[in-house]
């Protein structure tokens, strides 16, 4: 693995977890379609590491910040990682779990953001929305995961770092959010 590692472009995404009246919810964005990898797709905000960046916290508030504009002033602490994961484009993902401070305003990168919205934790964590599919990809069976929320398919590598999210808090049944 660990020469695989090195030929994969390092990168890291932030789970953005909102404390609203109602409950946590996760801030999630919609690709433009135009986009070069994940066009279109559901995901966190995130991207690939820059030469200055210290560590996946600084890539994933930078990048949060240059997408959304979700300062990091708003993102209150940090929690964890979740597992790192690896996207059949050859990005090796950090993604890193962040309390945000509901009073935030967004301001959407158009190139790259084509929306903005959040999700309920509790939805998006419960196992029975979790859905295995499968689809060829480069000719090899691939299985992933969906989450279908009101009338978005959340898939791929979001979803898989949200199942991951799920089985981590069901190991932990002490915690709760």
């Amino acid at each position: 693995m660990e020469r695989e590692e090195r030929m994969l472009t390092r990168a890291a995404v932030l789970v953005p977890l909102v404390d609203r009246p109602e409950g946590y919810t996760v801030l999630l964005t919609q690709r433009t379609a135009h986009l070069e990898h994940h066009a279109g797709q559901i995901s966190f905000p995130g991207g690939r590491a820059e030469d200055e960046d210290a560590s996946p916290v600084h890539t994933a508030l930078r990048e949060a910040e240059e997408e959304i504009g979700l300062h990091r002033r708003h993102v209150v602490e940090i929690a964890g990682f979740l597992d790192l994961y690896q996207t059949v484009t050859g990005f090796l993902v950090t993604p890193v779990v962040g309390f945000v401070d509901p009073s935030f305003v967004l301001r959407l990168d158009p190139f790259e953001v084509a929306e903005a919205f959040e999700a309920p934790l509790e939805f998006l964590l419960d196992p029975n929305h979790h859905e295995q599919r499968s689809l060829v990809y480069n000719g090899q069976q691939r299985r992933y995961y969906v989450i279908p929320y009101q009338d978005r398919n959340i898939w791929g590598a979001t979803a898989a770092m949200l199942v991951d999210f799920s089985r981590r808090l069901a190991e932990h049944s002490s915690l709760s959010l």
